[in-house]
């Protein structure tokens, strides 16, 4: 936490298998720690094969206290999915389904934290990629924004290269990062992001190039405050800040 923001780091990590084709989880660590985030939403986590040192502990051990899975393959070997780690205390963790028959199983990560700034409430999620299983996801996922008050995240890939994310969740979440981030070596979509209320929290958002390396997607960092930006100045900055992202 820094500057009275909470820092939050979303990133698909393709399995830990960077642009060498090599599995490499040292390096998926040493760049969200560069960035020091207090949450941390992981997408494509796969321990098949690796038993001997499970990529979730690792990755807790390293970036935070906290932590909950979605397990979205269980296989003899391991399993794969996505998580959600925090250096703070998870309170009321929930799973909640948003498979579509047919295709690969999906869920969403909610959790109620414990900030230094107050309670904040983060959902997680790792969307299908074909239209119509993605609007289904998003009609599931909007229902359980919608039950929730306060302060809410939601990150995750969403896989929004038709849009949909964007128009179902802007009304209830207006902060929203619109940095592209694949494919990671040339990236034309922004398939992931962080999606933010009260309006005004969303101070900054940015990806880290860097993450080109490590793995297919960029990862999205950014600093969110849990009131509106309505202090003198701040509204003209954060408009500033907006605009320059776009």
């Amino acid at each position: 936490m820094r500057d009275g923001c909470i820092r939050i780091v979303t990133w698909n990590i393709h399995a830990g298998i960077g642009a060498d084709r090599r599995y490499n989880l040292a390096r998926i660590i040493d760049l969200v720690r560069r960035h020091a985030p207090d949450i941390v939403a992981l997408q494509e986590v796969d321990s098949r094969g690796r038993l001997e040192d499970l990529p979730l502990s690792a990755l807790t051990r390293a970036l935070g206290e906290y932590s909950a899975e979605a397990r979205t393959i269980v296989a003899p070997d391991g399993h794969y999915g996505h998580v959600l780690i925090s250096h703070w205390p998870m309170h009321d963790v929930r799973l909640h389904d948003l498979s579509v028959p047919r295709h690969e199983a999906r869920f969403a990560i909610e959790a109620g934290l414990e900030t230094p700034l107050g309670r904040l409430q983060v959902i997680a999620a790792h969307l299908g990629l074909r239209a119509g299983e993605c609007r289904q996801q998003v009609q599931r996922l909007r229902a359980i924004v919608e039950t929730v008050a306060g302060p809410l995240v939601l990150a995750g890939d969403f896989n929004d290269w038709h849009g949909y994310v964007r128009r179902a969740f802007l009304p209830l979440l207006p902060g929203r990062s619109r940095e592209k981030t694949f494919p990671a070596r040339y990236p034309l979509l922004d398939l992931d992001g962080i999606y933010c209320r009260p309006a005004g929290g969303l101070i900054r958002s940015w990806v880290d190039r860097d993450g080109r390396h490590a793995s297919d997607h960029l990862p999205v960092i950014a600093d969110i405050a849990l009131r509106d930006v309505s202090i003198p100045g701040a509204e003209h900055i954060h408009k500033k800040i907006t605009e320059v992202l776009k």
